[in-house]
């Protein structure tokens, strides 16, 4: 399965390797043929299972988590993307859409703790009455567009694909109190099947 925002790049590169093969130019329709394969394993949706216990926090994005410490009165977790992950986006949380605020900046490598500042980004943050839950999409040095399906007011479910980032990139999250990380450095995470954080049993 792929995501619909692939098909502005599939139509295209499919169209123009068949007309490249059907003049004989062999060499230019495998090239073709070749990035039309790489589009489509880069925009692949594959199916996930959510865990069902209400107090779980899942993964925005696959990856591995290159960052976890303490900011002022919440934990900070950041997960880079390789140019080889999924780049769908879930929600961490089941509940509302409260705030959306996109920033324009710079391209710096994802991995870089300055890309949290610097970079394009698009900071979300979804509230189910008990915690708030703000996670952020971040551009990468190859990634040039953050595409996000959500708006304010809307509700999502624990799991649900919300958005992407093209080509390479990096997702952050921050726990606020009454929630605990449960990943470490290093750890390699799933979009919407990962449990990342666990709520506490006060908040549930």
């Amino acid at each position: 399965m792929i995501v619909r925002d692939a098909y502005r790049f599939l139509v295209p590169l499919a169209i123009v390797a068949l007309v490249a093969f059907a003049l004989k130019l062999t060499v230019l329709g495998l090239l073709l043929s070749a990035l039309f394969a790489f589009v489509a394993f880069f925009f692949r949706n594959p199916e996930r299972t959510i865990p069902s216990d209400p107090r779980a926090i899942v993964s925005p994005a696959d990856g591995k988590v290159v960052r976890l410490e303490r900011v002022g009165n919440v934990t900070k977790m950041s997960i880079f993307l390789s140019l080889f992950n999924v780049h769908v986006n879930r929600s961490p949380i089941a509940g509302r859409v409260e705030a959306v605020d996109y920033r324009p900046g710079k391209f710096l490598v994802a991995f870089n703790e300055k890309a949290s500042s610097d970079n394009e980004r698009n900071i979300v943050m979804v509230s189910d009455g008990r915690i708030t839950i703000v996670f952020t999409q971040i551009a990468g040095i190859v990634a040039r567009r953050i595409v996000f399906w959500k708006k304010v007011g809307d509700s999502v479910e624990k799991g649900e694909l919300v958005g992407l980032i093209r080509f390479g990139s990096r997702v952050d999250v921050l726990f606020p109190a009454g929630t605990e990380a449960t990943v470490a450095v290093g750890d390699r995470v799933k979009g919407g099947s990962t449990r990342i954080g666990t709520i506490k049993e006060t908040n549930v």
